[in-house]
């Protein structure tokens, strides 16, 4: 039998705090969905501002990359470099999305919409970063998304 990890409540408030703040610090209106390791919905919060359609698209980023294992930018870059064939995959292939590991699992993930791809990125990051403690910023090192 295996033990795994899962988001609380608190976990995801905390989360979507750490998201919302990046986001207001830019000037940004985005909508921040968290689900967990399921795929299922924990958290959607739309800022005001926000596109309507953002709060359909950002579960979905968070729910490709429990699916996956991966932030979802790399969907997104499968598509841009040719490789269409990933349009057929039960996911969304935008940059928004960011899992959360914990032991090396995917434990869950946070989706962001409504600014530019790499802003929805950053945001979901500073969400995941302060749940991990780690520290936030450009100057930040993300392994799971470095080139």
């Amino acid at each position: 039998m295996k033990i795994t990890h899962a988001l609380t409540l608190a976990d995801a408030k905390l989360i979507a705090a750490a998201a919302e703040a990046e986001a207001i610090a830019h000037g940004w209106a985005v909508t921040i969905a968290i689900c967990d390791a399921g795929g299922h919905a924990l958290w959607l919060q739309r800022m005001d501002g926000a596109p309507l359609m953002s709060a359909a698209v950002a579960p979905e980023k968070a729910r490709t990359c429990v699916l996956s294992g991966k932030p979802s930018k790399a969907f997104e870059d499968m598509v841009n470099n040719g490789r269409f064939a990933a349009l057929a995959m039960p996911v969304v292939p935008l940059e928004g999305g960011e899992p959360i590991f914990v032991d090396g699992e995917v434990i869950a993930a946070v989706g962001v919409s409504g600014v530019k791809a790499g802003e929805d990125a950053q945001v979901a990051r500073a969400g995941v970063d302060a749940l991990l403690g780690k520290p936030t910023g450009p100057s930040s090192a993300h392994p799971e998304t470095a080139a």
